[in-house]
């Protein structure tokens, strides 16, 4: 299935090749609880922020989502929205700016939403280091972030989205107007890193479909 008026563009195959990673604190993979079924009544459901071992490993899967995604189907990606915008609170405090040049997309697994993910650069930033996500059309952000050099990345975080966040809402109201709701609920799970390049942020927001969750994926 596809998005109406919406632009795809079919990943290339090649090998996984991870981001250099900056040394991760206890203190970011602290937040996930994870889930003991042996430790609760049968048939009691787990408490809400619980993460199943699956869901910690794509929360905390270093190197490309997309490469990932590529082991179980063909990949595509829809582009929903990009330019300058108001930042939510956490970019704005991530990235200490008020406003910043925004990319939206969708990954999609062999037609199936998959990914909904958002990537924020300060406004100088898009004007310098970063200026190459203004042109990467339906290509992935991947192409950027994987293969240029001297690009480095923080910690990994993931988190559940808080039901009235601006996150959550915004998610779960592109989710209807894209016609994604039939294929599932929308995201509740995301992650966050910011990458750096010459002294200048890009934040990387990705959230998964539930259903994606639950594939296994290699640590």
């Amino acid at each position: 299935m596809g998005f109406q008026g919406a632009k795809t563009w079919r990943v290339r195959q090649g090998r996984y090749d991870p981001a250099p990673m900056l040394p991760r604190p206890a203190s970011s993979a602290s937040r996930l609880h994870r889930c003991t079924p042996s430790s609760r009544p049968p048939g009691q459901r787990p408490p809400r922020g619980c993460v199943s071992a699956s869901l910690r490993r794509w929360l905390h899967a270093p190197g490309s989502l997309t490469a990932r995604l590529r082991a179980h189907g063909t990949v595509t990606l829809q582009v929903t929205c990009q330019g300058r915008q108001t930042l939510w609170p956490q970019e704005r405090e991530a990235l200490s700016t008020s406003e910043g040049h925004v990319r939206e997309v969708v990954l999609l697994i062999d037609g199936r939403p998959a990914v909904w993910a958002r990537s924020v650069t300060p406004l100088s930033a898009v004007k310098g280091p970063w200026q190459a996500m203004r042109g990467l059309g339906t290509r992935p952000l991947a192409e950027l972030l994987f293969t240029r050099r001297h690009v480095q990345r923080d910690p990994l975080v993931g988190e559940r989205l808080a039901r009235h966040s601006a996150e959550r809402q915004h998610i779960v109201r592109e989710w209807q107007r894209l016609g994604m709701a039939g294929s599932g609920p929308a995201p509740v799970w995301c992650r966050r890193s910011v990458f750096w390049r010459r002294g200048q942020p890009l934040q990387v927001m990705e959230s998964f479909a539930p259903w994606v969750t639950q594939l296994l994926t290699p640590r």
